[in-house]
């Protein structure tokens, strides 16, 4: 049985069951062919507020349920989406252009483990007194929970959001980026549905900046998790700040993978593949600058240039490819000006730099002048600018040259001096010997500085934190013992 086949989704939004939009419906367009691939609901201004409406009042009766009763949805959910692998990782390789290795359900899968897990995970203490009485803290879902999800893994990226706020016993509306609204939110709602979720528990929400505006700005909503740029991370962050609400930002990065003089130069050319050219290097956490010892740079660059070529880029759904499209023309365009421009800054071409249609070639860039768009943005396309440095020193200074501060890579036969340059660079993630593309649901995930406010997911008490209140409780055998 087929989850999008047994139910009227087409031009509907999920929100207390498949109802129509009050934005009408827009093509679904699969990017690396351009073809559409269905029609999906949009929302309106009216339909947030009726979804948060309608949110509060499943949120009570969730809530109220035990926590067997909320693991048993998780767990179920996660069943449901390995079941149905094929068609979800179909409709991922289509609708976000994911390669295959990209698209599986497994991470989502376990993230809805590890959250089911949670729904029993101590949420208090009791605390020593001066009066005669109890005294504990215990956590309390924060109520309804907003999650808008990007485009570039977007049935992960909304699962380990929405995951454990359902766990907790929260509401939550999701605003899945419309491009993805597909794999990222109405099979969502589907496998939710199917899971048993409560009615009203669960609404998706396609929609543009609009409906994410209007999320952010809603009284009824104190949390928002928000995976996406830095400078859209910045405008929620503003547009929630005069409510006090709580936003938890995953955002970009521009993040180092250091080769030290001793590193095996097949390893970390492998490992830099990895990290810059991994599903187009639409990744957060690709390795967007090589920072490489001088006298390795030269060998370095042509073992990376020479793996680049060798590539196989196109259609994931047809073939088994290293990646597939970028996302849209405004990605493809603003990755070709970042290559152009750097090369014009002094950058020297080594491969790639050309397209077709929406398919990038892996790039190689050495000689890349600190100044260099390519050196100092987060570029989001598969593209891997080489600089060399002369000392630890120096190739520290490098890495942590940059506004963002989400992931870090050292390469080398020596892990204690990896681990001493880790130290002078800001990061929210630091693997040694490995490429800087890697999460796991129980560890913590988010970085510093543009790259967000610190790790708000990952880690049963990391979530735990993200999507409770902390509440002090006391009680007395009966009032008494005031000093009037």
């Amino acid at each position: 049985m087929e989850l999008l086949g047994t139910v009227d989704w087409s031009c509907r939004i999920f929100s207390g069951g498949w109802v129509e939009g009050g934005g009408g419906s827009y093509p679904s367009v699969e990017p690396a062919t351009g073809n559409p691939l269905g029609q999906v609901g949009a929302a309106s201004a009216a339909d947030v507020n009726r979804a948060v409406e309608l949110a509060r009042q499943g949120q009570r009766l969730w809530a109220g349920m035990s926590y067997q009763e909320r693991a048993a949805v998780l767990r179920r959910a996660a069943d449901l989406l390995e079941v149905h692998h094929g068609e979800i990782e179909d409709w991922s390789m289509r609708e976000a252009g994911v390669p295959r290795y990209w698209a599986g359900v497994d991470g989502p899968a376990e993230e809805l483990r590890q959250a089911a897990s949670l729904a029993s995970f101590p949420r208090g203490q009791v605390l020593p007194s001066t009066q005669p009485r109890l005294s504990f803290t215990r956590r309390i879902p924060v109520g309804v929970v907003g999650v808008i999800a990007p485009f570039n893994a977007p049935l992960m990226l909304a699962v380990r959001s929405l995951a454990p706020a359902l766990a907790v016993g929260n509401a939550v509306v999701l605003k899945p980026d419309p491009r993805t609204a597909v794999c990222g939110g109405v099979l969502l709602a589907r496998i939710f549905e199917e899971a048993g979720l409560p009615s009203d528990v669960l609404h998706v929400l396609p929609g543009g900046p609009d409906i994410g505006r209007q999320l952010v700005s809603h009284p009824d909503i104190p949390v928002i998790a928000f995976t996406g740029s830095a400078a859209a991370g910045r405008a929620v962050a503003e547009l929630a700040a005069p409510l006090l609400k709580r936003v938890h930002l995953e955002l970009g990065g521009n993040s180092a993978l250091i080769v030290l003089e001793d590193a095996d130069l097949e390893q970390a050319a492998v490992a830099g593949s990895v990290g810059s050219f991994m599903h187009a290097g639409q990744v957060c956490m690709a390795s967007s600058r090589h920072i490489v010892a001088a006298p390795l740079v030269g060998d370095y660059t042509a073992l990376l240039a020479e793996r680049a070529n060798e590539l196989p880029v196109g259609d994931p759904f047809k073939a088994d490819v290293a990646y597939g499209p970028l996302i849209d023309t405004a990605a493809r365009d603003r990755v070709h000006q970042i290559v152009q421009d750097s090369v014009e800054a002094g950058a020297r071409l080594v491969t790639g730099g050309t397209y077709d249609e929406l398919f990038y070639r892996p790039t190689v860039l050495t000689d890349v002048p600190q100044t260099a768009r390519a050196y100092q943005e987060e570029i989001f396309g598969p593209v891997a600018p080489i600089v060399g440095f002369g000392d630890l020193e120096e190739a520290a200074r490098l890495a942590a040259g940059t506004e963002y501060g989400l992931s870090l890579s050292v390469i080398t036969k020596d892990i204690m001096a990896g681990l001493k340059v880790a130290e002078q660079v800001p990061a929210g993630m630091v693997h040694i010997n490995d490429q800087t593309i890697t999460d796991e649901p129980i560890a913590p995930f988010g970085g510093v500085g543009l790259s967000g406010n610190g790790a708000r997911i990952g880690g049963l008490e990391t979530n735990l934190d993200a999507f409770t209140e902390m509440q002090w409780v006391t009680a007395r055998a009966r009032p008494g013992g005031y000093p009037f």
